[in-house]
Parts: C-alpha cells; structure tokens; sequence
C-alpha cells in the first residue's frame, strides 16, 4: 500500500513539475484514496489546485492537511495562499502569523507575509480600483477611444501608477484618468485644448449684478437654441447684456472654425454693447493669442483685469487672464515675465495645470542659471583644492569644494566619486550612495563609482544590492582586488544573515516570481523533504534555471557529500 502511495506522488509530482495540472490532481486525488490521513498528499494537491485557479478547493485541502498535522508549517503556507488568492488578506495575514510560530524563519512565508499585509493595505475599505479590475481593463482595450488615449506614454505610466497606488490623491485627481475613466463609465470630460480653456464664456461671473442669480454660471449653449427657451439668467440680463451676449456666441463660433477676423468682429461688437463685462476683453485676447499678435494679447489681459476689478469679477476670470499674459511671456521666451505673471494668476486662484506650468518655468530658469555657472576651468581648480584637504583628512572642507566643483561641471562623474568618498568618511552613506549612483548614471564604464557604492550599500547593511554593486564592477575590471575584496565580505556576512537573505528576496521582483509560483513552492518542498527529487528536477530546464537563480541569490542551499 505505502510503495503504491508513494508511486502515486512521484508520478503527480512530475506531471505538476511539468505543468500537467488536472493530471497531478488526479494521482494526488488517487494517492488520497489509498492514504486519507497523509498531510502532505492534501499539501501538494493544494498547491496543484491553487496552480489551477481552483482556490476554493485549495483551501479546504490546506485545511485538512492542517488538520491532520497542525505542526506542519507547510500547511499554513498553503491555506496562506489560498486565502490571499481569495483576497481574504486578513485571514491570509493570521494564517501565515500563526505557521511562523511553529517555523519563524519560514523565508518563504515572511515573504507571503509582507505581500498579504501589503496588498490588505491596498485600496480603502468600500472603494474600487477600477484599474486593477479585470473587467474594467477589457472594456478598456474594447472601446477605441480608450486605446487611442493609451497610445500616450504618461498616460500609460499613470495607469500603471494607480494600479500600484489606487489611494494616492493626485493620481485620483489627474485629468488623463479621469478622461480614461469616462471613456468607459459613459461621461465625458473637456480636454484640456478645447475653447473653454482658452476663453471664459461664463460672462456672467465677470458682471455686476444687483440679483444673487446673476452670479451663477451660464453654460455655453449653442446661440440658435439659447433664445428658444429663454433661462432664468437671460430673464435677468439687461437690454445692453443680452445682445451682447448673443454677439459673443456668434464670436466662440466663428473662433471654433478659427476664422478669427470673424470672432474678434463680434467680440468687439459685445464690449460696446456691455463695457463692463471682462470675458469679451479675455476672448480678444485668446483671438489675438491664436494670431501671435503678442504685444495686443498682453494689452487685452491688462484691459479684462483692470475691468475685472472694477466692477468686482469672478477672481478665477482675474486668474485666467493672468495665466494668458504667462503664457505670452513663455512665447517670446521672457521665462522671468512669464514666472511673474503665473504667479499672480496663482494668487488670486491654484489652478493644478498652472501650478503645472509655473513648476515647469521654474526649472527651465533653474537650468539657465546653472547653465550659465559652468565653468570646467574653475572645476578643475576646485576638485585640486577638495583633492589637498582630503589628504589633510579635513572631510568637511574638501566636500565643500568638490560641491562647488560639481556646480561648475555637473556631468564630470569623477566629481561625484571624489564627493561620494568625502561622504563614506564623514558617515552620510545615503549621500554617498546618491553621488555613485549619479556617476554612474554619467559614466556607466566609471569603475570607482560603482566600488564607492559596494562600499556605501555595505556600510548601510544592504548586502545583497553590496554585493551587486561590487558585481558591476568586477565586470569592468575583472582583476579588480578592491571589489574582489568587497564582495567576499558581503557574501561571508549574507550567508550567516537570514534576514539579509529574506531582503534580498523581498527586492528581487524575478525571485519574487519564482517564489509566488505555486508549481515552485511544490518542487521547492520537495527538494527539502526528498533530495533526491532534486535530479529528476533539473532534468527541466526552466525549472533548473530558476533553481539556480534562487541559488546565486542564497535563498536555498545545496548541500555536497
């Protein structure tokens, strides 16, 4: 009976093995038949069940071998995993809790571990990521408009975001979602380049009115219809407004199609029928804008403000016109004037897309001015300067000139080598670990750069990411003593260090994958329980790759002899 049993499990071990699911399930399920209160058949047919998206049945077998054996950890792993599949990541987070009681240092349910309270950490109780929903996502990739806005790179960058991120504000928030969102949720929002962000044709905001529902917005309508059914705000107009208004449509019109002689006729033609109404002077101004005529643009934004305060407009109005005189100033490349402009047009309203572009002037003035700062020459002077007091051992000088060095030539990546030592000997290994990394990011040939950072990622206990380092730069210079050096001593002090090897593992999204894998978890057992099975394994060549790459990264062991 035992030698049929264990003839069933081999034989279902090598169909799993070789990805012959329903096959491995039926010889565990025969092996069962012969041997009910085996643990570790119901073990492996949960791993087999949870393979095949079967996670309900995987966990009543996780709990069965439990059951049977309750100080067997691998148990727990199973029920772990069917749990978190089912997204019960409470119950998952317990499970795995209490199977690290009996093993503590499980590697692999650490692991399972973080992943559960990571993704129980994930959306808000109550809400949806709609990204992350698979049949959002088909419906997606069904419906064209969709798949032309995904055609945009940021816009597939954000996506992939808020799949990772599903609470994070700004990405709830950003208008390229939210266009995404409606193209299949049925509403649409403007875009960003449509007429409305141009021209105010909410008129009414910018008036004076002695009635509260003058203030209200007045929605854009087409002019045909918008005198066919008179709204409470028309009643409200006075004989000067409402032709004036209908004036102004005919203006938005003709600025559509962009005949804009057309459209600055008619806006002219509504500021003389209500001088006080500050959207016509902005609408002439988007004419004048679409024309380069610069110098008019600018003369209209300061009319509409001027009339604006007069006569107490909408604050927003105020802002936008200011926005346009920014964006005048950012077509003649005066970044300074622009700068100045937006930044009124800030304080009066934070609009995100002229924060946007405000933090955008910015950087490009940052630029000009470092620009400008370069000066190799005096780099050079600075770097022999930092070089004689770091012979002197005087840090905190030398790291002052290399500073100044690397202001006078920011792509020179010995500079930050230079600076990244003078930071290990003044034990800022963090700002030692960014300066390496930015050398390299420059040089990626620069050997010293990549030793700097074995040597910073060492002193941080960061062994695994050490010893990658020191890697790098043994592929540059083979005979390299100083990394030869520097990876025996991470690798000496990893190997004795669980919790080093458990972070290599969480940081390796390849591992990560192995170790997730079902059909892996099985094998991996095995080769724990049964050495021998380790042979008929490395038969498969995919399997005995990924053995390997959890070999290099010292997650297993083997043992010779």
């Amino acid at each position: 009976m035992a030698s049929q049993v264990e003839e069933l499990k081999s034989k279902a071990n090598a169909a799993f093995s070789a990805g012959k699911n329903d096959e491995a399930i039926s010889l565990y399920s025969q092996a069962i038949g012969l041997d009910e209160n085996n643990h570790v058949l119901y073990s492996n047919r949960s791993a087999a069940y949870a393979k095949g998206s079967k996670y309900d049945e995987a966990l009543k077998d996780a709990e069965k071998c439990i059951a049977l054996k309750p100080e067997f950890a691998k148990g727990y792993s199973r029920k772990g995993a069917a749990l978190s599949f089912l997204k019960r990541y409470d119950d998952a987070i317990k499970t795995y809790e209490e199977g690290l009681k009996i093993d503590p240092s499980n590697q692999q349910m650490l692991t399972d571990l973080e992943n559960a309270r990571r993704d129980a950490a994930g959306p808000a109780a109550g809400g949806m990521n709609f990204f992350s929903d698979p049949q959002f996502l088909a419906q997606l990739m069904t419906n064209p408009k969709a798949r032309e806005l995904m055609n945009d790179p940021e816009t597939a960058m954000l996506m992939k975001m808020m799949q990772q991120q599903p609470n994070n504000p700004a990405l709830l928030s950003n208008p390229k979602l939210m266009k995404l969102l409606g193209c299949v949720l049925g509403f649409e929002l403007g875009d960003e380049s449509d007429l409305s962000s141009k021209m105010e044709t909410d008129s009414k905001a910018s008036s004076v009115k002695k009635e509260p529902t003058t203030t209200a917005s007045k929605p854009t309508t087409n002019p045909t219809t918008s005198t066919a059914k008179p709204t409470e705000q028309s009643k409200n107009m006075t004989p000067e407004q409402s032709p004036a208004e209908a004036e102004k449509e005919k203006g938005n019109e003709a600025y559509k199609k962009k005949d804009f002689e057309t459209a600055l006729a008619h806006y002219n033609k509504a500021t003389e029928l209500d001088p006080i109404n500050m959207t016509y002077y902005t609408n002439r101004a988007a004419v004048y804008f679409e024309q380069k005529q610069w110098d008019n643009c600018m003369k209209e934004c300061e009319k509409a403000i001027e009339v604006g305060r007069e006569n107490k407009a909408d604050y927003k109005l105020i802002a936008k016109a200011y926005a346009r005189m920014a964006n005048v100033r950012t077509q003649e490349k005066d970044y300074a004037g622009a700068l100045k402009y937006y930044n009124h047009s800030l304080s009066e309203h934070r609009n995100p897309e002229v924060l946007k572009k405000k933090q955008e002037i910015e950087k490009v003035l940052k630029d000009q001015e470092q620009l400008a700062y370069i000066n190799p020459a005096l780099a050079e002077e600075e770097k022999a300067k930092g070089n004689e007091y770091f012979q002197k051992a005087d840090y905190p000088t030398a790291l002052k000139h290399y500073s100044e060095a690397i202001k006078r030539n920011p792509s020179d990546a010995k500079l930050y080598s230079n600076r990244a030592a003078c930071y290990t000997k003044l034990m800022e290994f963090r700002l030692a670990l960014k300066d390496s990394e930015e050398g390299i990011r420059l040089d990626p040939t620069f050997l010293k750069c990549y030793l700097r950072k074995g040597h910073a990622l060492a002193a941080m206990k960061d062994l695994g990411q050490a010893m990658a380092a020191f890697g790098k730069a043994l592929e540059i210079d083979p005979n390299c003593q100083e990394a030869i050096e520097g990876y025996r001593q991470c690798s000496v002090k990893s190997s004795d260090d669980p919790e080093e090897v458990r972070k290599r593992a969480a940081n390796d999204p390849e591992i990560q994958q192995i170790l997730s894998d079902p059909g892996m978890r099985l094998i991996l057992e095995q080769m724990q329980n049964e050495p021998q099975a380790l042979r008929d394994h490395l038969r498969n060549p995919a399997i005995a790759q990924k053995i390997q790459k959890l070999i290099d990264a010292g997650i297993i062991g083997i043992r010779h002899g």
